[in-house]
């Protein structure tokens, strides 16, 4: 939000720049709110008048935010008598068409004015700051607050601070070590702490879950989804609140991303680029095209929530005459005679619940023969929004190719279920960020919400830039599940289709020879029920699973006794959030 005076600049102009904790960022004229998470907005006021000019403009806009104040207590007065009429009709009788609409009526309207309180909240604040700020600063001040660089963490403004303990301090997971590879890329253990093999691939066999769709919504699921809608409110935090078994998808949220690597020729073909640009092409491209996979289906479900300890592991094959090779000058002439491009590149993945409060979830992923690997940690926030849920992948991951030092660390986009009492459809938003400190290149991704209006779903674009010669070397746009065009710096164009990406399946253990806390071992019997579309039986497993969690819980709580995280760590740096992930063999 940028505020600019009419008058020209003078003498006594300043400039406050103001990167404040928890802006966030809508491009959609939705009635709706839509939360985007983007890279800090820059609030910019600029003042050209004296102090005593500022001070008079803001007693003029208090003044205007009165009246506003007075309304929404009116306002609200009249939705509570609205809300005492409802549940005051009777509990029982026959349903009359108009029920659904009244319940509807009742959500939609509380859910609105807490929008519109919000939104006069950060007003009253903007105003307030501005004042202070002109009474205590000189006329020829420059002030620049530039906070943490935490991404999603401030767009959805949803309790921050709980996981970074200062605005300074970043908290990176990094994979804890096994016994073989190189000491380079490895961290030292905490005391206490075993590592353990991350997949055990001689027993892996392709994986046969084709994730079908569900089909939609009975009648009498509507009727509970409407029930549910009625006792939220804007902005509640849905990871404290119990969700009807149906909208579970059958998978848990650590194999949702591990599906995000099914195009893994592509992921491994990065680090063959001949040039830097060429590097960061490459992996902006794997990244726009690894979403549809992930998200696959036309109805949104929701996976498992990880329960504390638990794990999954995967791993893929990959004919090597299917990744691109290194350029020729990488390779002496000897190693590249004798390096035959028949066989297989092995691509394994580990992921892991780390912490239950708040939800962490991390991820690595390695070629030990392509000397690249993936390292990412997720806090997954999920809000209510009305008629729709919001979803936040708050944190960030990085690449690194080892043969060339290089680390690219990105971000992930927020996901939206829209259309919730019909069928519900998965949308993508918010702006995302790759950087690479070492060669200077950076991409920004910004995945488009629908607006109210018009407008195409599904839409992205991305620009990748050389940051100190601000050189933009490739631009991207299309749709995330569809087609994507590539322009080039040199002018020539690419289309991919990204439902035409040749897709390979991950090799998954058998349920025999996986352990207790391995994900689809440890969700068995609610997959199964939910198969057989009996969800009473499969809330009753669910709940288990969840007691069975908080009695651990507390039980570590009456001993005093910290969760011990198995493959992974946790590390606390200074300074801005370039990750120092750490990569581990097996």
């Amino acid at each position: 939000m940028e505020t600019h005076s009419k008058s020209p600049p003078s003498s006594r102009s300043r400039s406050l720049t103001l990167l404040p904790h928890g802006t966030s960022n809508s491009s959609s004229p939705s009635s709706q709110r839509h939360l985007t998470p983007a890279p800090p907005t820059v609030v910019t006021v600029t003042h050209h008048k004296s102090p005593a000019a500022a001070r008079r403009s803001k007693s003029h806009y208090s003044a205007q935010l009165h009246d506003v104040r007075e309304m929404m207590s009116q306002v609200e007065g009249q939705q509570k008598t609205l809300v005492r009429a409802i549940e005051a009709l009777p509990c029982s009788g026959p349903l009359t068409a108009l029920d659904q609409d009244l319940l509807l009526l009742k959500a939609t309207s509380a859910a609105t004015l807490s929008c519109l309180g919000e939104c006069l909240s950060l007003l009253q604040q903007s105003i307030h700051q501005v004042g202070q700020y002109s009474h205590r600063t000189g006329p020829s001040e420059n002030l620049a607050w530039r906070g943490p660089k935490s991404h999603s963490t401030d767009q959805l403004r949803n309790g921050a601070v709980g996981l970074w303990p200062s605005s300074s301090t970043s908290i990176m997971w990094a994979a804890l070590p096994d016994s073989a590879g190189s000491e380079d890329v490895r961290p030292k253990p905490e005391p206490k702490v075993s590592p353990a093999p991350l997949v055990y691939s001689e027993w892996e066999v392709f994986d046969d879950e084709n994730g079908e769709d569900m089909p939609g919504q009975p009648e009498d699921h509507h009727n509970v989804v409407i029930h549910l809608i009625s006792q939220l409110r804007f902005g509640m935090d849905l990871t404290k609140v119990a969700l009807p078994t149906f909208i579970l998808e059958k998978r848990s949220l650590l194999e949702m991303f591990a599906n995000f690597m099914a195009h893994p020729d592509m992921l491994l073909s990065i680090g063959s680029g001949a040039t830097p640009a060429d590097r960061a092409i490459s992996f902006v491209e794997y990244y726009l095209t690894s979403f549809r996979e992930g998200r696959k289906g036309a109805v949104a479900k929701k996976p498992y929530n990880p329960i504390l300890g638990e794990t999954f592991h995967c791993s893929w094959d990959i004919p090597k005459d299917r990744v691109k090779p290194l350029p020729r000058k990488r390779k002496a002439k000897a190693q590249e005679a004798s390096e035959p491009r028949s066989g297989r590149y092995k691509l394994t993945f580990v992921a892991e619940q780390v912490s239950h409060h708040p939800p962490v979830s991390c991820f690595y992923c390695e070629c030990k023969e392509k000397g690249m690997f993936v390292n990412t940690y997720v806090w997954t926030k999920s809000k209510f929004m009305g008629m729709s849920i919001g979803v936040s992948l708050v944190g960030e991951g990085v690449l690194r190719l080892l043969d060339y030092g290089e680390d690219y660390v990105f971000t992930l986009p927020s996901a939206y279920a829209r259309s919730i009492l019909t069928i519900p459809w998965v949308e993508l938003g918010g702006k995302v960020t790759m950087d690479c400190a070492k060669t200077g290149y950076t991409a920004l991704v910004t995945f488009h919400t629908k607006p109210f209006y018009g407008g195409k779903i599904h839409r992205v674009t991305a620009e990748v830039k050389h940051k100190p010669t601000n050189t933009v070397v490739c631009k991207a746009q299309g749709e995330w599940n569809g087609i994507l065009e590539f322009t080039y710096s040199n002018g020539e164009t690419k289309l991919v289709n990204t439902a035409s990406l040749p897709v390979y399946p991950k090799k998954v253990r058998p349920l025999e020879k996986q352990g207790s806390m391995e994900s689809r071992n440890l969700w068995r019997q609610v997959t199964d029920a939910i198969k057989l579309g009996d969800m009473s039986s499969a809330t009753e497993f669910k709940q288990h699973l969840e007691d069975r969690q908080r009695k651990d819980e507390q039980q570590r709580a009456a001993g005093s006794r910290e969760w011990q995280p198995k493959y992974f760590i946790k590390q606390v740096t200074r300074g801005r959030r370039l990750c120092s992930f750490h990569g581990a063999g097996n």
